[in-house]
Formats: C-alpha cells, structure tokens, sequence
C-alpha cells in the first residue's frame, strides 16, 4: 500500500503538495498525519474540496505500507502514528520538502529538497516538467498552498521560482477569489478576544542583544488558526521576533515567528518537538503547563541566540589616517587618491578629531590650503570601541546624524571605522537576513556557501581552504577566498585558481602555510603577495589585502595596504567582487558589497566606478572577454564609460606590452570572432594600428579559423596548438608587411613571437602560391613545404587557403605525412658499408621522399632503395 501524507496540523501547503503528489502516484492514498488548521477545516466544509478523496487515519494498517510520501515535512515527531512505518524493512520513503536540513531528519530513498517558499512550488514544477496536466481546480488548490505558505508572495522565504509557478497555476486557471476567500480572512470575535489576551501577557526579553516577544496564556476554549494570530501580532506592533506560547487543555501549543537571521525558528521549535523554517515554525508541547513550556523556550532562547554583533564585527579596518600637521592641501589631495570622504586625525597614533572632504574644499575655497588639518578638525565626535554592541553603534550614528564613527582601542589608537554604509549593510543583514540572494529588495547581503563550497570543489582543495581557515584563526588574521575561483562557484564553472586575501602580511602568512602544510612558496615583496605550491600540487596565490591607486591615467598602480572591502574595490567587475570568508568561526560567508551576485543573477558585466577605465583602460579588453565567455552583455553605463575611454584616447597611453598580454587572453578565448566584432563596435582596433579593420574579410579569416581548430581537435592529434597565436596571425593577415611591423612594435610583441609572425606571413603567401599553381604536387614536395613550419603557421595556411587542392595538401600532410618516419639510421648506412659523412643526410632525405611518395613501404624496401642508391653512386 501506498501513502502519502505530510505533517500534523496540515495547512494549505501540505494539501496542495499531497494533492500534486497524487498525480505522480496514482495509486497511492492521500492520507492525515493528524489534525489540520482550521482554514483547511472551512475549505473541506465549503468548497468542492469533496472531490479530493482523503483516507482517513484510523482505517490504514501501518503494516502493510509500503512506500510512504512525505510531502512538506521531514520531522518524524510531526508524522503521527505513520511515523511507525519509518524503518521497517520494505518500506521504500520518497520525501519531498522545502524546509532547511536538521539532523533529526527522516532519510528518503528518494528525495527532493530544495529551499523555496513552498512545497508545492517544488510539485508544480515537477508536474510541469513531467507535463502532467492539471484542472483549474487543481490550479486553485495548488495557487493556496503557495499563497498561504509565502504571504501571497510577500514572506522573506518567497523565491522567484514561487512567483512563476504562482503564474503558471494562474495561466491554468486558479481561481484567485477562492484564494482570498481562504488566504485573507477576519478574525473572529473569539480569535479577537485571544489576541487581545495575548497582547496584554506579552513580555519583552532582551536576550544577547536580540529583543525576543513572548506571549503565553492558558484557555480552556480551543483557538483555531494561532497561526493567524501570531502574524497579527507581529505585523500589528512591529515585532521582530515573536513567540506565542498557549495552552489548551492538556496540550500547550507554541507559534513561532522571526525577522532576524540570529533567531531560526525552525531550530528553536525542534527542540519542543516541533519545526518549521528560519522564519515560522509551531510545535505542541504534551503533558506541559503554558507557564512550564513558557520557562523552556526562553531556556532555549538564550542557548540559542548568539550574541549579537559588536563594532568590530562590522568596522572597515585599517583606516586611512593623516597627522595633525598635515596641511589642508595634503589632506585633499589624500582623499582624491583613496576615494574617502573623511580622515582621522592623529597625535602620533592617538586619535584627536576628524577632518571631512566638505570642510576641506570649503578651506581651499577661501585659500587655506596651506594651514594644517588640526585647526579645522571635527573634535568630540562619537566614537565607539570595538566591543560597543551594534544597537548602541546604530543609537549614536542615527541619533547623532553621523556619517562615520571612528573605533577607538583603549590606548587611543584606531582600529577601525563604521561608516554609514558599514551600519546599513549590518542593519540590511539583519532585516533580510532569512532571505536568499544578495543586493536584491528582501534579500540578505551576505550568505554562506559552505555547501557550494563542499559540493563544487575538489577534496584536495576543500581540505586546503579549512586548512588555511585554521590557520588564519592560529595567526589572527582574517582570511577570504577570493577572485574568479567564487565567481565561478556560482557560475558552476570550474576553476581551480585559487586566490587568497589576507586581512594582514600575505607574506608571512604564506610562511605560515608552508610551516604548516609543507610545500614551497615564491615571494613578491613588491605587492605583498606569494605563490604557494602544497604537497598535492594544490597552488594558491596569496595576497595581502590592498588598496590601489593611479598616480596618472593608464599608469600601473601604486598599492598601499588596506581591507578587504578596499580591497575587492581595486578590482575590474562588480561580478569578480565577492570573497569568501575562510575563518573556522565564518566559514563560507559571502562577502558581496558591491553587488556581484545580483549582476550575476541579471547577467551583467557592471564596472564598479566610473574612473575605471581611465585608471585602468586595460578593463575595457577584460569586459569583452567576460562578455563573451560567460554570454553576460556589458551594462549600458558600462558601455557609455567604455565609449568615453575611447574619446580619451586613454589607450594609447597603455604599453604595447599590456594590450598584447589582454590580447593573448582574449584570443584564448573560446569564439574569439565574437570578441573582434565587439572590439570593431566600441571602436577599439584603431588603437592597435590605425589600418586594422574588420571587414568582411577578416571576418571570413576568424571564422574559418574557428572551423579549422575545431576539425583539427576532432583529428584527436597529440601536437597541442596554442591557439591564440592562430587568431594572432589572423589579426594581422590584412595588413601590409610594413604596417604589420609597426603593429608588432606598439604592442610590443617579444622578439621570438615577433620572429615568428614575420616568418609565417611570407611562407604562407609563398607556399599557398605553389599549391594554387599545381594541383599534382608530390607528397614529398608537400612535406618539404609544411614540415619548416609550426603547427599554428600550418592552421592558419589551412583557414586562408581558398582553393580545394592547397587544402587537400594542408590536410594530407596534418594527418599523414606529418609523422611519417624512415626505419633506417645512420648506423644502418654504416652496416651497409657506406662512409660517414655529408652523404648520410641526402640518402636518408631522399628515403624519405621515396616514403612519401610512395616507392618504399617496408624496412626491406628501405634497404633496397639505399643500396641501389649507393649502386648508382
């Protein structure tokens, strides 16, 4: 026999998702865990909900089940006497959820759980992609099991895949009016009467920093939909964490909810027997008085609740400083170069004041630019310590209209600085913080990815980074995964570059690694970074966090030490912004502040400022790679930013050495034509030399090269091909060989590269000449040509070559004549009785030209050849 069923005390969401799994399995019986909230009970009595066929409880023999359904539950305390049927042999589970995992949970023999905003979201999608159909009826269960579960999408928990399958139910007909009939309802007189209760027993607890409401009353009447009331309650007076705790007879029934992501619900349930999400939860807690159950839950609670955050957990660290002898002009000229609004100033290393941008420029204005910054400093300003809790950094930086609040340790130095991004971004997390993506309206800023981190990496490299983790918290330092390597995390690419930014010396951390771990480094003293290569061949690439800046446009940069968020701010995309946090205590916390998850949910290459490409206008060439390697169109202000980089000419500052380095990258790229066309539309190959153009020509060239690379990888021949090079050589086949020169010149080409551009460009014109001119060309002849060539000088012959013999030619000697060997050695020759000397090379050539041609085939052909050679001779 075949059941399925949810949890007790079903709702909307576990109907909808039992009804959904009957289309999946026909012949299974829908079937209660136990009771079922009153707005289910009224949904039975007054809609057609008669059709949908319910066994009843008492009538299943538990024995004889064999597969077991669980839908929008996976807590065994929650599945009533079913739960009997867990573990016995021949009882296969199917389990499918949206809830988050615990560790009580009942294991499936098949399983889906994904954390969306309903179960059913999850059911729909499955009979869509099975295209299953479904009624209007159907649709209009389906439309309030999501409804119900996310708040008519409005819930934190609610997920753009909600959204659409909401649509999709309403595309097929879900009746919105029975939803609202049975979603938005008045609260009865008596329900009133309880709420009215409840909110005069409520009490509030401050427990590790968070404000926890708990309301507990006893009834002796049964109070249907608490669920309705907690929501009431907590929309009515602005709670951010709300418990009602109400006992009913000999059970005690507890209601959970949550805003803030230091508080799970869910978690805090579990331990009265319940469950739910991070945001809602309920439990029923047996043979326990409201005031007993109410002295439990606040227990738990303050086990539960971590402290809250400090100023240190949020400050931006180091900060720039200045002396109090710093002139006004000096101060200006501090905050242009590392884009700060506002400077503490020092008395050796004590802090004395502020001095902000507004004040600056005010001075200069009135020409004071040579007067000191401690005569117009900001004295007496807020300041906090690094334990100072976040309610009271948030009470003085929005009491007191502060921009930034320096962190003060106790010997009067700063450590740190809470700007008011800093605290924005704290308060955003904590609003938001039981929500999904980052940078999004109802969504949290920073998330953990342990589990992509455990799913999408190799064991040697997952191992490395807790290693590294470890490692930090010995030394003290904070310690991030950065770079492509997290970007691609989520692009589900593989990417093996392993980047690492240290909140300290890179340097002396990578010794540290190297103590620890074994393995060999290479220092750069310069930049503060180091290559790192562990036993395993794992390499990491270790830096000390920095910040940039550019003395001139197109300059390299000068690079002073810094944050992390300083840090990821020198970087070229918004996309290759995040960092993960390595540290055992944060292991796996994303650190997105510039948005670059969000740009990769719209798939957007975004630059982060808008002197970016005058600081660096090298980007412009990475954001077409980007663009075309990941198919992420360039932002539109990007594109405006781009444009105006090219009406500076700012390229022609950059070192031919720095565009032929992008070059070479580019060209690496998988459709390189792609990356010229969009070099041609910003206008950009004017900068490499002023006759290049892409024409129709050169576009029938890239193409082709395309073509040839692909059949030559089919041919699976062990010679690698460096394929940039091909597409070098294509870049540069229309020019004349006088402008071709110069082009080498400004990119500065290195002399063997250059060497060998030159050298394929007059071959190819001279061999192809000879192909096109006989069509009957021996084989020998044919290898003569080619075999002087690199494979990439041959390819690129092959893609120009128009004609069909000169590429019947180019293909012969690729897949045949190219390894085609005599057996004879000049050892052989000195058995035969013939002399050392000159002559060895010409009778061995002119065997292998027999070879080619087809005269000799075996070693004993070869012998014969020579000797009548020698004969003649």
């Amino acid at each position: 026999m075949e059941i399925i069923t949810s949890h007790t005390n079903a709702d909307f969401d576990a109907l909808a998702a039992m009804v959904a799994a009957k289309k999946l399995y026909p012949g299974a019986k829908l079937v209660f865990a136990g009771s079922q909230e009153k707005s289910m009970r009224d949904f039975f009595l007054e809609s057609t909900a008669y059709s949908i066929e319910i066994e009843r409880l008492r009538n299943i023999d538990v024995d004889k089940i064999t597969r077991l359904i669980i839908v929008d539950n996976r807590n065994p305390n929650r599945l009533g006497k079913l739960a009997d049927a867990l573990g016995r042999p021949g009882v296969s589970v199917h389990i499918y959820d949206h809830h988050p995992r615990t560790g009580g949970d009942i294991k499936g023999e098949h399983e889906l759980i994904e954390e969306v905003g309903a179960t059913t979201t999850l059911m729909v999608e499955l009979l869509q992609q099975k295209g299953i159909a479904i009624t209007p009826f159907e649709a209009t269960v389906f439309a309030l099991g999501i409804y119900e579960e996310t708040g008519a999408l409005t819930y934190l928990s609610t997920t753009e895949r909600d959204a659409r399958a909401a649509a999709f139910l309403i595309g097929k007909g879900a009746n919105l009016n029975v939803v609202a009939d049975f979603i938005v309802r008045d609260l009865t007189p008596e329900q009133v009467a309880v709420l009215n209760e409840l909110a005069a027993a409520a009490k509030s607890y401050d427990i590790n920093g968070v404000t926890v409401v708990v309301a507990a009353i006893a009834t002796p009447h049964f109070v249907p939909d608490l669920a309705a009331l907690a929501h009431r309650m907590r929309d009515r007076d602005g709670l951010d964490v709300l418990f009602l705790v109400v006992q009913m007879g000999d059970k005690t029934h507890v209601i959970g909810r949550s805003r803030l992501p230091q508080v799970n619900a869910g978690k805090v349930l579990e331990q009265l027997g319940g469950g739910g999400h991070l945001t809602a939860a309920s439990a029923v807690a047996r043979d326990m008085t409201y005031l007993e159950t109410q002295e439990r839950l606040i227990d738990i609670l303050k086990r539960h609740i971590v402290p809250g955050r400090a100023a240190s957990d949020i400050m931006t660290s180091p900060v720039k400083t200045v002396p109090t002898r710093t002139s006004i002009e000096q101060a200006n000229e501090e905050m242009t170069r590392f884009s700060v609004n506002v400077l503490p100033v020092l008395d050796e290393k004590r802090f004395l004041g502020i001095i902000t941008r507004e004040v600056v420029q005010k001075a200069l204005f009135h020409g004071l630019g040579n007067r000191t910054v401690d005569e117009f400093m900001s004295t007496g300003v807020p300041v906090a310590v690094p334990d100072m809790p976040m309610a009271r950094v948030e009470q003085v930086m929005i009491g007191e209209r502060q921009r930034f609040m320096p962190v003060i340790a106790e010997d009067g130095t700063v450590v740190g600085a809470i700007t008011r991004t800093d605290l924005l971004r704290s308060l955003h997390e904590q609003r938001f913080g039981a929500a999904g993506l980052p940078a999004e309206p109802g969504t949290q800023p920073v998330r953990n990815v342990r589990g992509m981190l455990e799913e999408r990496l190799p064991a040697a490299v997952r191992d490395t980074l807790r290693a590294v983790g470890e490692i930090a918290d010995e030394s003290g330092f904070p310690v991030y995964l950065v770079g492509g390597i997290v970007r691609d995390l989520f692009l589900r690419v593989e990417n093996l570059d392993v980047d690492i930014v240290v909140e300290g010396d890179g340097i002396v951390f990578a010794g540290m690694i190297v103590r620890k771990l074994g393995g060999r480094m290479r220092t750069h003293q310069k930049f503060g970074t180091a290559v790192v290569v562990l036993p395993g061949d794992v390499k990491l690439d270790i830096a000390t966090a920095r910040l940039e800046y550019y003395e001139t446009p197109a300059a390299l940069p000068t690079v002073e030490l810094s944050s992390i968020k300083k840090d990821l701010y020198r970087r070229d995309f918004t996309i290759n912004t995040m960092a993960v946090r390595l540290n055992r205590d944060r292991y796996g916390e994303l650190i997105d502040f510039f948005g670059g998850l969000r740009d990769i949910k719209e798939r957007t290459i975004r630059i982060l400022h808008n002197l970016s490409f005058v600081e660096d206008p090298t980007r412009v060439f990475r954001a077409i790679r980007f663009e075309q390697r990941f198919d992420f169109p360039i932002g539109k202000h990007t594109r405006n930013l781009i444009r105006s980089a090219v009406n500076l000419k700012l390229f022609n500052k950059l070192s031919g050495e720095r565009i032929y380095d992008e070059l070479v990258l580019m060209f690496s790229e998988l459709d390189p034509l792609k990356v010229l066309r969009r070099m041609e539309e910003l206008d950009l190959l004017k900068f490499l030399h002023p006759n290049l153009r892409f024409g129709v020509e050169l576009e029938r060239l890239f193409a082709s090269i395309g073509e040839t690379l692909t059949w030559y990888r089919l041919l699976y021949l062990e010679v690698p091909v460096e394929r940039w090079f091909v597409y070098f050589l294509g870049l540069l086949d229309r020019l004349k060989d006088e402008a071709a020169q110069e082009a080498l010149v400004r990119l500065a080409v290195p002399p063997r590269v250059r060497k060998r551009v030159m050298s394929s460009r007059l071959h190819c014109r001279d061999i192809l000449f000879e192909f096109y001119r006989d069509a009957r060309l021996p084989a020998s002849r044919v290898y003569d040509l080619l075999h002087p060539l690199d494979i990439e000088q041959v390819l690129v012959m092959m893609a120009k070559a128009r004609k069909e013999p000169a590429k019947r030619y180019i293909s012969l000697y690729l897949t045949r004549l190219r390894d085609v060997k005599v057996s004879l050695t000049g050892d052989d020759l000195k058995k035969m009785g013939l002399p050392p000397g000159p002559r060895y090379k010409n009778i061995l050539a002119g065997l292998l030209d027999a070879k080619l041609d087809g005269a000799v085939a075996t070693n004993e052909d070869e012998v014969a050849y020579v000797k009548r050679l020698i004969g003649r001779r």
